[in-house]
């Protein structure tokens, strides 16, 4: 059943108790799925996230010629089993330059640049195309870097749509800034054994950077040979849980919510694992230095704390699913909330919120961010909640489902008020 055009979140009014499960890491995910199509052999990727954006990535890389077999994960509903058959670094043949092989990858940023990577090592031209979003967001410096290593990179504008001219391995060297995206270096990386590349990561801080060091931790722990390798659960949407653990306790401490995150990651490769740390809210927090998305999750918090909360090095929110800065102020002024942009900073004042009519402009996280929100302030009502497919799409029925694997939380048809059962809460 679809999701209503408007859904409005009722708040909790006792405190719960609850353990929640998240499906896989995204990041991890999408980055296994193209180190296995790499590898020799049979590999089993269990807990992967079965959602819009690995959807996307799974039927890419079918669509390409690996097989690739997917199973339902009895622990969660929204991981599969997936298992990947690997050609040795070999990829299949594209098209011709009249009739590329089409690949469409959706608003997913990761698959359309690790794609872009990986179709250089076949042979043939391959053409990559998304929604219109993924047309506006950055490719540049990886087209650069891939141009600097051999390979022919057609764009009009340095974005989607471009045509891949696959020439196979080609032992070369290049630079990649990672000033836009930090996916830039990561997809270079993934491919770079298979290719015989040499990549140097530039821009201040490119080697702390949080999702290169994922990808570098994840080449060197992945079963080249096939094999078995585990994914774990997504920080960043644990985050929202946390989240409303701390929102639910604010006005009651003695009768205080306790929100935990069932088997939650079990390593530092997620910048977002450390999200808990900032609860309560530090007077400062970066974007660069200190949490990833989940830091859209903290900004939501903010209005809540007892003092000022500045968020800084806000610029690569920017250019993802929508204009996230820009977005986060506009939605929650919205709510009554006091919120300065300047330059890359967010600053955020403490403020009485009230409801509103939430625009999330097809974004995930500014739903999800807002539907937490919508536990502890009443009137929060979300327009087109079914974006959420992208990385959770069981999200809202885990807001309502009872304790302990759920908040409990009433979700209603805005419109005319109807509770909306939990079957009808699947984004799909």
């Amino acid at each position: 059943m679809a999701l209503p055009d408007l859904v409005e979140i009722v708040p909790l009014d006792k405190p719960v108790q609850a353990e929640i499960t998240v499906p896989g890491s995204k990041s991890i995910t999408n980055r296994a799925l193209i180190l296995a199509a790499l590898s020799e052999g049979e590999t089993t990727l269990h807990g992967a996230l079965w959602s819009e954006d690995t959807q996307v990535m799974t039927e890419c890389l079918q669509e390409l010629g690996f097989m690739v077999n997917v199973e339902n994960d009895p622990h969660e509903p929204c991981n599969r089993t997936i298992t990947v058959y690997g050609k040795g670094g070999q990829v299949p043949r594209g098209g011709t330059a009249t009739q590329p092989l089409e690949l469409f990858v959706g608003n997913a940023g990761t698959a359309a640049r690790f794609l872009t990577a990986l179709v250089c090592l076949g042979d043939g031209v391959y053409r990559l195309t998304g929604v219109p979003r993924m047309h506006e967001r950055p490719q540049a410096a990886l087209f650069q870097a891939l141009r600097e290593l051999g390979y022919r990179i057609e764009s009009a504008n340095g974005k989607l749509p471009a045509l891949v001219h696959g020439r196979g391995p080609h032992a070369a060297r290049s630079q990649v800034s990672i000033a836009e995206s930090s996916q830039f270096a990561s997809a270079l990386l993934l491919c770079s054994d298979a290719g015989r590349w040499q990549v140097e990561v530039s821009e201040e801080n490119a080697e702390e950077s949080p999702y290169v060091a994922m990808t570098r931790n994840l080449i060197a722990g992945f079963p080249r040979s096939g094999g078995r390798f585990q994914i774990e659960p997504d920080a960043s949407s644990a985050s929202y849980f946390l989240a409303a653990g701390s929102l639910l306790s604010l006005s009651e401490p003695a009768l205080a919510s306790v929100v935990n995150v069932h088997a939650g990651p079990v390593t530092d490769w997620q910048v977002d694992s450390k999200f808990r740390r900032f609860l309560p809210l530090p007077a400062s927090i970066s974007r660069l230095t200190d949490l990833g998305d989940s830091i859209m999750t903290a900004v939501i918090l903010a209005p809540f704390s007892q003092r000022t909360v500045q968020f800084t090095d806000l610029g690569r929110l920017r250019a993802q699913e929508c204009e996230r800065v820009a977005a986060l102020r506009t939605e929650l002024t919205r709510c009554g909330g006091t919120v300065i942009e300047e330059g890359d900073t967010l600053t955020v004042h403490p403020s009485r919120l009230h409801g509103a009519e939430i625009e999330t402009y097809h974004d995930h996280r500014m739903a999800m961010c807002f539907a937490i929100l919508g536990l502890k302030v009443a009137g929060i009502k979300l327009k087109n909640s079914v974006c959420v497919k992208k990385t959770f799409p069981n999200f809202l029925q885990k807001l309502a489902a009872p304790p302990p694997g759920g908040l409990g939380a009433k979700l209603l048809e805005a419109k005319g008020g109807r509770i909306l059962s939990e079957a009808e809460l699947f984004a799909e």
